[in-house]
């Protein structure tokens, strides 16, 4: 599985999120595209270790079960629950979340392994770095797929 560790795949997910306009429609789920770049920007933050969620009691039982599926070879499923600090639904500036999540993509992947929180994951509990780095590729190329990118 690709990781946002590794610069071609960084450089994919710059390139794939450019391609997104304001007028880009989902083909799943509810989020407009600025919302959906919001809700990545704020997935970022929590990798960056710049923002903490805090762990939900369903994450703490079933997170460990489902703890590999976030770093596998499997894409994420569609219209999956999401913690209610990563939920925007207030209507968000496009040019805006998209410059401030190419910025977080690069300071992510750009800082490696280092970079990357040492907080547990909201829902999976503690990860090392490099499932983290498999993790938000899968996160980001999830929405990019949601909205055709």
């Amino acid at each position: 599985m690709k990781s946002m560790f590794e610069p071609g795949t960084a450089d994919e997910i710059v390139r794939r999120i450019n391609t997104l306009t304001p007028a880009t429609q989902h083909i799943w789920g509810k989020m407009g595209v600025a919302q959906m770049l919001a809700h990545c920007c704020t997935t970022m933050e929590v990798a960056t270790g710049k923002r903490v969620a805090r762990r939900l009691l369903i994450g703490r039982l079933l997170g460990p079960i489902f703890k590999k599926r976030y770093y596998d070879d499997s894409e994420f499923t569609k219209n999956s629950p999401t913690h209610p600090t990563f939920v925007v639904t207030d209507e968000r500036d496009f040019a805006k979340e998209r410059e401030r999540l190419l910025g977080l993509v690069r300071e992510f992947s750009g800082g490696g392994e280092a970079r990357c929180t040492t907080a547990p994951h909201s829902f999976f509990g503690p990860l090392t770095p490099a499932q983290w780095g498999i993790g938000m590729y899968k996160h980001l190329d999830h929405h990019l797929r949601q909205f055709g990118a």
